[in-house]
């Protein structure tokens, strides 16, 4: 048998062609951290005719259609009147709430694979350090001891997350499946397979059950300063402490009081009050205190690019976003 293969006549290749490149419009990019060539090699591979602008470089302020930023400047979006679409940078909004330069325009979050991995390898390292009793050991060779402590099986150890939404799900999944008796609150009811979730008034409750809290709870009014004294109070005494969040979330002279005290153990922190820490905070003279620069998670741009060309391609077209979040809510 002869296989026909039917081959697309130059009229079809020409109408592919020119549905490829038909322009989308320009795009600014804002960033102090992330790379602005990646994301315009990445974006142009998807999106072939987008106009990609890195400020301070915005050309004619009328063409842009697109912000891809991360915590852009007071004022930012105010020289772009025909502004279509905001795209996140990362994963807390918080920088993009109560803002009178920001027009009422969709405002959507990275979906990136890539970011809830990291989170997750972040979150599962902390844990695991605590419940395999790491910082004891790293005590004991600063001093030259043998020092053994007989390991709890893993289902017998409660972990409990604040914040079940898309990073705080992910989070408290990947721990269930490595076999931790896993809590999760939230202020709305959630379910998650393997995860015992409690919401709203039943947060006392929860507490009282946690030997290691995370905090995955995402910066809003409601939330600010909402993880203080009472909520370390309600631990059991010695709980371990793992921010990996929002620094403002929660109260810090409060946290090194509960520290200081024995009530919390010991702590993980990736975010703070103030960053870069002052190198006077009494955080960096605790030993039952570990410090990260703010680098839990990161966006990747290979897994990203992809929803971001695919929101624009959507809002170009007159669609709905994909992602969209809501910064009067704060996620």
């Amino acid at each position: 048998m002869i296989e026909v293969i039917t081959m697309p006549n130059s009229q079809d290749e020409k109408s592919l062609s020119a549905a490829e490149i038909k322009p989308v419009g320009a795009l600014v990019f804002y960033s102090e951290f992330d790379d602005p060539h990646e994301w315009r090699d990445l974006l142009k591979s998807e999106l072939p005719s987008l106009d990609f602008r890195v400020y301070p470089d915005i050309g004619d302020p009328e063409d842009v259609r697109y912000v891809l930023a991360w915590k852009p400047f007071p004022g930012f979006f105010a020289p772009f009147p025909n502004l279509a679409l905001v795209t996140n940078l990362g994963a807390g909004i918080d920088s993009l709430a109560g803002r009178s330069d920001l027009p009422d325009v969709p405002i959507a979050r990275l979906s990136d694979d890539g970011m809830i991995a990291l989170m997750k390898s972040y979150v599962l390292f902390s844990v695991i350090r605590y419940a395999r009793d790491i910082p004891s050991f790293e005590e004991a060779k600063r001093v030259a001891e043998w020092r053994y402590i007989h390991p709890r099986p893993l289902h017998r150890i409660k972990v409990g997350i604040m914040g079940l939404g898309h990073l705080g799900s992910a989070v408290a999944s990947a721990l269930a499946n490595l076999g931790f008796d896993v809590l999760g609150w939230d202020h709305e009811q959630k379910s998650i397979p393997g995860v015992r979730c409690l919401f709203g008034d039943a947060r006392g409750e929860f507490l009282s059950q946690v030997e290691i809290l995370v905090n995955m709870l995402p910066l809003t009014p409601q939330t600010r300063g909402l993880i203080d004294g009472h909520v370390f109070q309600a631990l059991p005494k010695g709980a371990k402490f793992i921010n990996a969040s929002r620094g403002p979330v929660v109260d810090e002279p409060a946290l090194i009081e509960a520290l200081r005290s024995g009530q919390i153990g010991g702590a993980t922190l990736d975010v703070f009050w103030t960053e870069p820490l002052p190198a006077d905070h009494p955080f960096w003279q605790m030993d039952n205190v570990l410090i990260t620069p703010h680098l839990a998670s990161i966006t990747v741009p290979e897994t990203a690019a992809r929803d971001v060309a695919e929101n624009i391609r959507r809002v170009h077209e007159g669609k709905e976003p994909l992602h969209l979040v809501n910064p009067r809510r704060g996620y």
